[in-house]
Parts: C-alpha cells; structure tokens; sequence
C-alpha cells in the first residue's frame, strides 16, 4: 500500500532523527519531550508499516532508494532552532492531515483518530519553543530564522498527492500555510520567500531519491538488525 508505506517512513525516519537528541537536549525537560515524540512517532510508524508488509523487514533491510518518506524528516538535526523548525513544518502538516483521515473513514481513519491527539502534542511543542525563540534573545531568533529558511524549500513535497490517501491536497496546503503564518507572526518571524516547488525546491523522497545524510542516518539505524540477521532477543 503506497499511502501506508509513504506517512510510515515519514514517522520512522523523524522518529530515529528525533532520538539522536537523547543526551544532547539543551535542558533535562527536553530529553522527556523528544524522546515521548519520537516514541509516537515509531508507534505510528509500526501500525502504518504493518499495513505494507512486515514491519521489521520494511525498517531494517530496504536500501536507501525503497523508502518514501519525504525529504523534509531526513534533514538532519542541527541545532536546536533548526529541529524546532523541521518539527513546527512537518508536525502542523501531519495534525492537518490526520484530522481529515479520521474524518474520511478509509484504512488509516482508525490510526489518525488516535494519533491526531498525539500529533496536536507534537505540534503545540514546536509552537512552544518557535515563539520562544523567535521572540526570544537577538541570537535566538536569527538561529530561528535560519532553520525556517534553510528547510522552507523541502516543505513543497509534503503536498504532492500521495497514491490512497484520500485527502484535498489543495486545501490541506491552504490551512498548513495559514496556521503556520500565524504562528509565524506571533514570534515575530516571517514566512520564508522562495521557491517551495518546481525545479529549483528540493523533495522528490516518495519517488526514492535522498539527501546524502539519509544514507549515513539509515546506515546507523539498520547496523545492528543486518548484523544479527535472524537473531532473537
């Protein structure tokens, strides 16, 4: 199922991005917060990846060029400005998404009515933490606008229409960008300018093409599962 596989790689590949951060969040209350995120995320991407195949064979041994996630969760981390941001974009879009997968009644309507709630938590923390810093100290709104700038371009892709998942793309891209313009305002931050689609935007991960530091994260996370072939714990 191409929709399952496409939003099931999105949670795993930021979930695993998230949990990088174990032991090197700014304060002790982050450590709690990333991590809880990207356990729902994995949560989640273990029903979507079930729904394809086998969830462990579909993490641990498809080459870099199978998965479908989009570009976006694959940046790495950066600083802490720079995940914040990857969050405020992907978590605003993924809320958005799944209010109306539960509302359409189709395979994922049971998934998304759960982990909207989840996925409001995820989106409330980046908003948190962007109007913090955004409206924070000189230095901490110029990192805030920098990360908002350098992924702005990866942001185009979240739209591209996704083989069965039934959802009006249009429109689910017409509320992403006024809420976050709102959000945006409030830190006294500015929507980005740029190309967000067409030739010179970057995103063409659901047909399987990566950023070079996706190739590094996945070498890491399938380390141990492909030396231990067939093991059991």
């Amino acid at each position: 199922m191409t929709a399952a596989l496409a939003l099931g790689d999105d949670a795993l590949v930021l979930s695993h991005r998230l949990g990088e951060w174990a032991g090197h969040a700014p304060v002790l209350e982050e450590e709690v917060a990333l991590a809880n995120i990207a356990l729902d995320l994995l949560g989640q991407a273990r029903v979507l990846l079930s729904l394809a195949g086998d969830e462990d064979e579909l993490a641990y041994l498809r080459e870099e060029r199978a998965f479908r996630n989009v570009q976006l969760v694959e940046q790495p981390n950066g600083d802490f400005a720079h995940t914040i941001a990857r969050q405020l974009y992907f978590s605003t879009y993924q809320e958005l998404l799944y209010e109306r997968l539960a509302r359409g009644g189709g395979p994922f309507a049971p998934l998304a009515a759960k982990a909207v709630k989840e996925v409001a938590y995820h989106r409330d923390h980046a908003e948190h933490w962007t109007l913090r810093l955004g409206d924070g100290t000189a230095e901490s709104h110029e990192r805030m606008r920098v990360a908002l700038e350098s992924l702005w371009r990866f942001t185009g892709e979240l739209f591209e229409p996704v083989e069965g998942c039934e959802v009006e793309w249009d429109t689910l891209h017409t509320a992403w960008l006024a809420r976050l313009t709102s959000v945006l305002e409030r830190a006294t931050l500015a929507v980005p300018e740029g190309p967000r689609r067409g030739a010179w935007a970057a995103g063409a991960g659901r047909q399987g093409v990566h950023t070079e530091s996706f190739g590094r994260m996945l070498a890491e996370m399938q380390h141990l599962h492909r030396s231990h072939p067939g093991a059991t714990w």
